[in-house]
C-alpha cells in the first residue's frame, strides 16, 4: 500500500489530538499501518526542542520560535515521518508547517513567506497529502481550556482569549487558501461524533479505508 501523511491542525482546545489518536487507532483495525507523532516533537532532538518551547520560564520571540520549530520539524521530517511513509506507513501527525503559519506566522512577525522558506531549507518543502483543521467556536474553545488546563497551562495555551481567537482566524484562512490539501471538520460533538466526520474526509478525499 502507498503511504500516506495526514496533519491535523488547529488551535488549543479543538480536540485535534483526541482525534489524531483516533484516526490512527482506527486505521490499524483495518490492517494499515499507521505512525502516530506530534509537533514539535516525534525524534529526541525534537522532543527536546519541545520541552524549550512550551517552558513558561522562557520567552521566544516570534523569530527565535520560527527558527526552533523548523529545526525540530527537519529532524522530524527526515528521520521519522518521510521513511514511515516511503515504507508505505500513513503516519498522522498532530501539528506540522500550519502551526507555524498560524501562530509565528500569523499572530507573530513572521511573514509565510518567511516560514516557508525555512521548511524549504529545513525540510525540502515536505508537504502532507490532506490536513485536516479541527474547529470550534470561541466559547467552546474557552472552555474546553479551562476545564483541561485549570491554572497549569503551558506558554503557549496560556496566552489570551483574543489570541487564540486570532489563531483560529488564521487557521480558517489558510485552509480556505489552499483547499486541495486542507479539509476542515466541525469539532463539536462528541469524539465519536467528529472521529465520523474525520474517517469520512479521509474517505473522500484519499481512499482506502473504506
Amino acid at each position: 500500500m502507498e503511504g500516506r501523511f495526514i496533519t491535523f491542525e488547529g488551535g488549543e482546545g479543538t480536540g485535534k489530538s483526541t482525534q489524531a489518536r483516533m484516526l490512527a487507532d482506527a486505521l490499524e483495525r483495518k490492517s494499515i499501518a499507521a505512525v502516530l507523532t506530534r509537533e514539535p516533537g516525534g525524534t529526541p532532538g525534537a522532543e527536546a526542542i519541545r520541552g524549550l518551547l512550551l517552558d513558561n520560564a522562557l520567552d521566544w520571540n516570534a523569530e527565535g520560535e520560527a527558527l526552533l520549530f523548523a529545526a525540530a520539524r527537519a529532524d522530524h521530517v527526515a528521520n521519522v515521518i518521510q521513511p514511515a511513509v516511503e515504507a508505505g506507513k500513513w503516519v498522522i501527525c498532530d501539528r506540522f508547517l500550519d502551526s507555524s503559519r498560524a501562530y509565528q506566522g500569523g499572530e507573530g512577525s513572521i511573514s509565510d513567506a518567511d516560514i516557508m522558506t525555512l521548511h524549504s531549507i529545513g525540510s525540502r518543502g515536505y508537504l502532507p497529502d490532506l490536513t485536516i483543521l479541527v474547529e470550534v467556536d470561541d466559547a467552546e474553545r474557552e472552555a474546553r481550556l479551562s476545564a483541561r488546563d485549570g491554572d497549569e497551562s503551558d506558554r503557549i495555551g496560556g496566552k489570551s482569549a483574543t489570541y487564540h481567537a486570532k489563531v483560529a482566524a488564521r487557521f480558517h484562512a489558510l485552509a480556505e487558501a489552499e483547499t486541495q490539501r486542507f479539509v476542515i471538520v466541525d469539532g463539536l460533538g462528541t469524539p465519536e461524533d467528529v472521529h465520523a466526520r474525520v474517517l469520512q474526509a479521509v474517505q473522500d478525499r484519499l481512499g482506502g479505508i473504506s
